[in-house]
């Protein structure tokens, strides 16, 4: 079983205590101060309101107008990325160090239970990821592209280890993920939601029974026995 430990962990080496791998935008103290305001405010605006948390509201709690807000931030979508990016950052650390895992499959499977959980942080990142997802031009492709390559890379070494289906694409695992965080989102009531649709999707990725289970890290229990039937072998 694949260790899923905190993404903090100061035991994951030097490649993980990098530079991060999205790096920020050189600018001036000044502004610097102004996008860091504007970043802290609009994660506790996105956290209370969504992703549709008015951005007059994010530029009045940083102390600046509108306009500078834009400048730093064009668009929601670009406020949404630069918002995302510690999470992402986290994301592609933690596949990098379960490319090491010596259970391709479980590694796959721990990975996209953690980009759901960063996901539903903020109430509409989901949809909003699921609208780029082939759109290049957009802001949070800065975000998505970078998930997509590290998935590739998990996704194709549960396939070479003979444990997912050949025909599975990343960009429909990555979809259906984000699906399992909207649908979580829409029923906070249920805590478990989120993992048992998850599990369900996963099941659909494996290869026939004998070639390995990328579904749970427990081995499925056995079809259960026919018993006969009451009128078997009994004479007409």
């Amino acid at each position: 079983m694949v260790d899923a430990g905190p993404h903090g962990s100061g035991s994951h080496g030097s490649e993980q205590t990098a530079a991060p791998l999205i790096a920020p935008r050189p600018m001036r103290a000044d502004a610097r101060r102004n996008y860091e305001r504007l970043l802290t405010e609009a994660r506790t605006a996105f956290a209370e309101h969504g992703a549709d948390a008015s951005l007059e509201d994010v530029a009045r709690r940083a102390g600046v107008g509108i306009g500078t807000l834009y400048r730093h931030f064009p668009h929601r979508d670009a406020l949404l990325s630069a918002v995302f990016e510690d999470a992402v950052n986290d994301l592609l650390a933690r596949a990098r160090e379960l490319q090491q895992a010596p259970e391709p499959c479980t590694a796959l499977v721990t990975w996209l239970r953690e980009m759901v959980e960063h996901a539903s942080e903020y109430r509409g990142l989901s949809r909003s990821l699921m609208s780029v997802t082939n759109d290049d031009t957009s802001a949070l492709a800065r975000c998505s592209d970078p998930i997509r390559e590290a998935g590739t890379e998990l996704l194709t070494r549960a396939q070479r280890a003979g444990k997912v289906r050949e025909d599975v694409a990343i960009g429909d695992l990555l979809q259906l993920t984000h699906a399992i965080a909207l649908a979580a989102e829409a029923t906070p009531g249920d805590a478990d939601l989120a993992d048992r649709l998850l599990m369900l999707t996963l099941r659909g990725l494996k290869l026939p029974r004998g070639a390995g289970n990328c579904a749970t890290n427990h081995d499925e229990p056995a079809p259960a026995t026919q018993q006969p039937s009451p009128t078997t072998n009994r004479r007409p």
